[in-house]
């Protein structure tokens, strides 16, 4: 009669585990990939690179430096930028930003 009661224990233990192991490929798997998306994203980030920012900013980088960017706005407005407030990189096919109301010129 007591190897019921630790047969038993043995079966929640074994659950625990399936259900943390769920739990992390659940939440902690998708995390880590967006953040490796993330670095490798910065990683290609060099001067000439369109980006937007977090904040909405959108610019070309003009000079790259570890952790931070400088980036023209406009004509001869540079700010600077950490590299970690890179929200994207615009691609030429990729249009910056469509003013609401306005026509498409195709």
């Amino acid at each position: 009669m007591n190897d019921i009661p630790v047969a038993a224990a043995g079966n929640g233990f074994i659950i625990l585990i399936v259900l943390l192991g769920l739990f992390w490929f659940v939440l902690v798997m998708p995390s880590r990939r967006k953040q490796r998306a993330q670095r490798e994203r910065l990683s290609q980030v060099e001067v000439g690179t369109e980006i937007v920012t977090v904040g909405g900013l959108i610019g070309k980088v003009v000079e790259a430096e570890e952790s931070e960017l400088k980036v023209e706005i406009a004509n001869g407005v540079v700010v600077r930028v950490s590299r970690r407030a890179v929200a994207g990189i615009l691609t030429p096919e990729e249009p910056a930003v469509q003013q609401p109301g306005a026509e498409d010129p195709s």
